[in-house]
């Protein structure tokens, strides 16, 4: 092989030279770009602000300004909530215990007068019921067992039914089960051919929301304005958006299009009460018992630093003339049952609402 001149040799040199002044060239680039995107970072670190401690103030404050921020009903309930806090802030202190931190909490929460509102500890879950603690209960499960159902009934999901008189009564004790397109298909095909159905939400005391629509569109004859709903837009106690309108729309192969009598009382809350008020868009459904709980707005969650959840209230419920149904819808037909009646075994409110079915 003939060896290389010297001109060559010296080609050869000056080009390795080249890639290697690039090659250095490129590596001091990315070098000062990683020692400033690490400068970067360290400044940003120096600027943020480290996560508040773990302690009674801050997780009162916490808990204040998040309800001041994002709860639904200030003005509607007219409460001041500045006010509260002037009452309650003086009492915080950092040598508090846990125990002595939830009671100020939950009594500061009470404050909101909403069944959504719950404090939630390891130890201890507040709540306020205030909204049916003075109502008649208007229902009772026992009763209705022993001379309605006598243990001849069906139970399909979280349904039970039977037909009485020529009638087709449906219980739902809660919303909270998952209800099946399935479930409510079952029931309607059973008492198509009959006169009317009774549809008890008595006590029910809410669930899932999805349940509501599955169920009440199976009693819907086309689609219908059924309500509007409010969301928070902003910080401010009034920031909300335009009324959103919800529709109720025909679900499943058959709907069950005669008349309908929906019961209620004071403890048919949340899902039970968006229930009554869909039903209640419906010219065939006719709402028997007494006013329901409401609770119109749905909940969401937070969690304070020491672990503590709570929830509540974050949108608004209207039914569709725009009234706001948070503290309850009241019946098409008001009745309690009489204690007399329940001394004969007889519930007053279901008995109303089959008489109501039989002469229409």
């Amino acid at each position: 092989m003939k060896a290389p001149s010297a001109f060559g040799r010296q080609n050869h040199m000056n080009t390795r030279s080249t890639i290697g002044n690039r090659i250095t060239k490129l590596l001091t680039k990315l070098l000062l770009v990683l020692f400033a995107a690490i400068l970067l970072m360290s400044c940003e670190k120096l600027l943020i602000e480290k996560d508040p401690e773990n302690t009674p103030i801050n997780n009162f404050e916490l808990l204040w300004e998040t309800i001041d921020r994002k709860y639904s009903f200030f003005t509607y309930k007219n409460i001041n909530w500045d006010s509260l806090y002037h009452e309650y802030r003086p009492r915080v202190h950092n040598r508090m215990t846990n125990r002595q931190l939830f009671n100020l909490m939950a009594d500061l929460l009470f404050h909101l007068k909403d069944g959504h509102v719950n404090l939630e500890s390891g130890f201890d879950r507040s709540g306020n019921w205030e909204w049916y603690k003075d109502a008649p209960n208007n229902f009772n499960y026992s009763l209705l067992r022993t001379f309605y159902l006598k243990g001849d009934y069906v139970r399909t999901g979280p349904f039970v039914s039977k037909v009485i008189d020529s009638i087709g009564y449906v219980y739902i004790g809660s919303f909270s089960e998952r209800v099946k397109p399935e479930h409510i298909d079952s029931i309607i095909k059973r008492f198509y051919g009959l006169k009317g159905i009774v549809f008890d939400v008595r006590s029910n005391g809410g669930g899932y929301s999805t349940n509501v629509g599955i169920v009440a569109g199976r009693f819907s004859d086309r689609r219908r304005l059924a309500a509007y709903k409010l969301f928070k837009t902003g910080p401010g106690h009034d920031d909300f958006t335009d009324p959103q309108p919800v529709y109720l729309s025909p679900a499943g192969k058959k709907q069950f299009l005669k008349p309908v009598t929906v019961l209620t009382n004071r403890r048919s809350y949340s899902a039970s009460n968006d229930f009554v008020l869909k039903m209640s868009s419906l010219p065939h459904v006719t709402i028997v018992g007494d006013t329901t709980g409401g609770g119109g707005g749905t909940p969401v969650n937070a969690e304070l630093l020491n672990g503590w959840t709570y929830r509540f209230s974050a949108t608004m419920t209207l039914a569709p003339d725009k009234f706001n149904v948070e503290h309850g819808i009241a019946p098409d037909i008001k009745v309690n049952m009489s204690q007399r009646d329940i001394n004969r075994g007889i519930d007053t409110i279901l008995e109303t609402a089959l008489e109501y079915i039989r002469n229409k």
